[in-house]
């Protein structure tokens, strides 16, 4: 404990965390203060984001770079899973569905090409396993094909029964939950041999194993309740803004939840480790699509006011399939310059101002 106090009182960003506490106790005292608690959950969850970076490395230092990228991303999409759990409940499905979405197309494009473009700066040219990434990128691109057919089949076939549609979500799911389960075996498993780094050295001292896995985990229940309190700050703050809910939750939502994972992404491209940085970005994603949106889909069974389906709005459609072709041509070659992340970067950011000047009429 004593190395991980000695890193908060020598890292600036660091000190931020008084934010922490600062935010729980006004929430608790001024629940309608929105404005300003949107602005205090911000400053809280940078300082968390950096905090569990620095876990998050020192974790990968010992179990690898496939395993820590899987670590980051469940951690991370654990925040973005509690956001979700509680706009379920409240039957806001529109916002749910629109994070989810919105944090497949942020993941494999806005961290993607952040750390191509961040590592780039640094590095001339960088290399990452190009097999973990293709079968990555894989995955990715079947589980977008899964969320995609019941709005295919509902736009092009014009069918119009709800409950054949929910049906078919609801196996889908369990499909989509099996085969990230068998893929996890195969890369962790049978296979982990063909996920090796690329190769990096060692980057000055990590914290110990054991003080690591705590601080991952006291980081992320924290992340979890500030992630709550802005959201239920910046939907108000939208409304005033002018922000429609699919851009709250395709954009907003996605950017402030991904905090943690962007914070460890973003370090260890600069670190010449973008395997880890790779694997962070596309598993995160692929976590969304293969794990997070089923259990959503499963959950609202239980806690919702009545069954969500995989259907999505045909904006939506289209930017996630975009989305995944992008990231399985970007990672086929294996190295990586800093243009090529001001590409991705430009193609995310012609997604954001398309939502924010033509916002869906119906998400």
């Amino acid at each position: 404990m004593t190395q991980l106090f000695g890193k908060i009182r020598t890292t600036p960003l660091l000190w931020l965390l008084v934010f922490v506490p600062v935010v729980l106790a006004v929430e608790a005292s001024r629940p309608g203060a929105h404005t300003l608690l949107f602005l205090l959950s911000v400053a809280a969850i940078v300082p968390l984001a950096a905090l569990l970076s620095l876990a998050t490395e020192s974790v990968a230092e010992k179990t690898g770079d496939a395993a820590g990228g899987l670590i980051n991303a469940t951690l991370g999409n654990l925040t973005e899973l509690v956001i979700a759990v509680t706009a379920l409940a409240a039957g806001q499905y529109a916002l749910v569905k629109a994070s989810i979405a919105g944090a497949i197309v942020t993941n494999a494009l806005f961290m993607l090409g952040a750390s191509f473009l961040l590592g780039g700066l640094r590095h001339h040219v960088q290399d990452f396993n190009r097999v973990g990434a293709r079968f990555q990128a894989s995955l990715l691109f079947i589980a977008t094909v899964a969320l995609l057919v019941p709005s295919a089949v509902l736009a092009a076939d014009k069918v119009s029964d709800a409950a054949a549609i929910q049906t078919l979500s609801l196996m889908l799911a369990v499909l989509l939950i099996g085969g990230y389960v068998l893929g996890l075996v195969f890369s962790l498993g049978t296979h982990k041999e063909a996920f090796s780094s690329a190769g990096h050295e060692d980057h000055g001292e990590s914290l110990p194993i054991g003080i690591a896995l705590v601080t991952l985990a006291a980081v992320t229940v924290l992340v979890a309740l500030v992630s709550h309190i802005f959201v239920a700050s910046v939907e108000v703050a939208g409304e005033a803004l002018g922000l429609s809910p699919a851009f709250v939750g395709f954009i907003v939502v996605s950017l402030v939840g991904g905090a943690a994972e962007f914070a460890s992404a973003f370090s260890a491209a600069r670190k010449d480790r973008l395997d880890l940085s790779v694997s962070i970005a596309l598993g995160s994603a692929v976590q969304i699509a293969l794990f997070v949106g089923p259990v959503l889909v499963l959950l609202s069974y239980v806690i919702g006011p009545s069954p969500m389906g995989l259907d999505f709005w045909p904006g939506a459609v289209v930017m996630m399939l975009i989305a995944a072709i992008s990231a399985a041509m970007l990672t086929n070659g294996g190295q990586s310059t800093w243009f090529l992340g001001v590409v991705v970067l430009m193609v995310y950011a012609i997604f954001g101002l398309t939502l924010y000047v033509l916002p869906p009429v119906s998400p």
